[in-house]
């Protein structure tokens, strides 16, 4: 298929081609490099090129630290598989894949208490990778270009227990996300209540939209609800809640006063070494993130730092969280708990770090890395016993 777009003005054909040059440097690490893709950017911003350059490149730093090259491989944890109501089923009548939400079967105070509010975001940024990735196959299928998705939200059984403050603010954070990382995908926003299903049909067609929507798709089993492609959540069982049953043992423990942050230092003498942390808080979320220090021997602010994994608010108060980076290069980098954004409650920390030496498979993945950037650097050489 042809990667150009037709239908554009003679202003937005200059503005396309301004476009590709400027982003030159990063076009053979982008998802796609076709006319489409680059028009996703510009029309976000209403081409205009500064904004659309800069959306994209932020865009590309939230790739990496999301790993979404590599996110198909992932696979969400039980609790996720069976509790988070939602999937794919079927094509809307132009051809893209249609992606169901069922608020009525969302348990989103138990799935936080079971699960980080990280794992809930990546499991949305996996399902909209196999999203696009349908796209690209329904482009095959077609011949036509498909990009776009059709979403449809069940607000049958809306209540209270939905506007549970925490999942409010996990839903913004993931629509906030989709904007600034999947711009002009949604093609249609189908909100379904009462007696409102027979309006799918206008956009999908029977065949391709389960009987419990008002289509005439089953489940190979004859399933109206198309149980082996949608997942209608419910109530998430206790014995999955984390809090309740992880205990961990942490190495240290500090207040992060209101309004204020904390800073651990961790210095880093090899390439190749894994810095992997644990924090669990009381008093409410608190924010997170490791930066990387441009100057020694000094504390130095968020913004004179570089950043290496952004700053996100978790919800250690709830589910312990854990992670590791490895690190690229030697330095001091810093974890920084950050409590600025409270200016009523301070927050109680525990915390461990712990440092790994570097490994051979780690050691040659930044050789190769190095060697691909055709820059001059020393050598590699693994440490500790081989």
């Amino acid at each position: 298929m042809s990667g150009q777009v037709g239908d554009l003005s003679p202003s937005q054909e200059r503005a396309l081609a301004q476009f590709r040059e400027n982003v030159q440097d990063i076009l053979a690490v982008l998802p796609s490099t076709d006319d489409y893709f680059l028009l996703r950017w510009l029309r976000a911003r209403s081409f205009d090129l500064k904004k659309s350059e800069a959306m994209l490149r932020k865009h590309m730093k939230f790739r990496k630290q999301q790993d979404l090259d590599n996110i198909l491989a992932w696979q969400p944890s039980e609790v996720v598989r069976l509790y988070e109501p939602s999937g794919f089923c079927g094509h809307d009548r132009e051809g893209s894949p249609v992606w169901y939400h069922i608020i009525r079967g969302l348990d989103l105070k138990g799935l936080l208490l079971s699960v980080s509010k990280q794992e809930l975001l990546r499991f949305n940024f996996w399902s909209l990778e196999l999203l696009l990735r349908d796209c690209e196959q329904q482009s095959q299928k077609l011949g036509k270009k498909v990009e776009k998705i059709s979403t449809v939200f069940d607000f049958e059984g809306l209540s209270l227990r939905h506007l549970w403050k925490p999942g409010v603010e996990l839903v913004q954070e993931f629509f906030s996300a989709l904007e600034a990382n999947y711009p002009e995908i949604l093609k249609n926003l189908i909100v379904v209540k009462g007696n409102w299903k027979q309006e799918l049909l206008k956009f999908i067609s029977p065949d391709q939209l389960p009987v419990e929507f008002g289509g005439t798709m089953t489940d190979p089993d004859g399933n109206p609800k198309c149980l082996t492609k949608i997942n209608y959540g419910g109530d998430v069982p206790q014995h999955y809640f984390l809090r309740n049953h992880v205990r961990v043992q942490y190495d240290h423990q500090a207040t992060v006063g209101r309004g204020s942050s904390l800073q651990v230092d961790n210095e880093i003498l090899f390439p190749g070494c894994v810095l992997r942390w644990q924090f669990g808080s009381d008093g409410g979320d608190i924010g997170f993130g490791v930066f990387l220090k441009t100057k020694m021997g000094e504390r130095q602010r968020a913004a004179e730092m570089t950043e290496v994994l952004a700053s996100q608010r978790y919800n250690a108060h709830m589910v312990p969280e854990d992670g590791s980076l490895t690190c690229t290069e030697a330095g001091v980098y810093v974890l920084r708990f950050d409590n600025t954004y409270s200016l009523i409650h301070p927050k109680h920390i525990s915390y461990t770090v712990e440092v790994l030496l570097p490994d051979q498979t780690s050691l040659e993945k930044i050789e190769n890395s190095r060697q691909a950037s055709r820059l001059p650097h020393p050598p590699l050489w693994p440490l500790g016993p081989q």
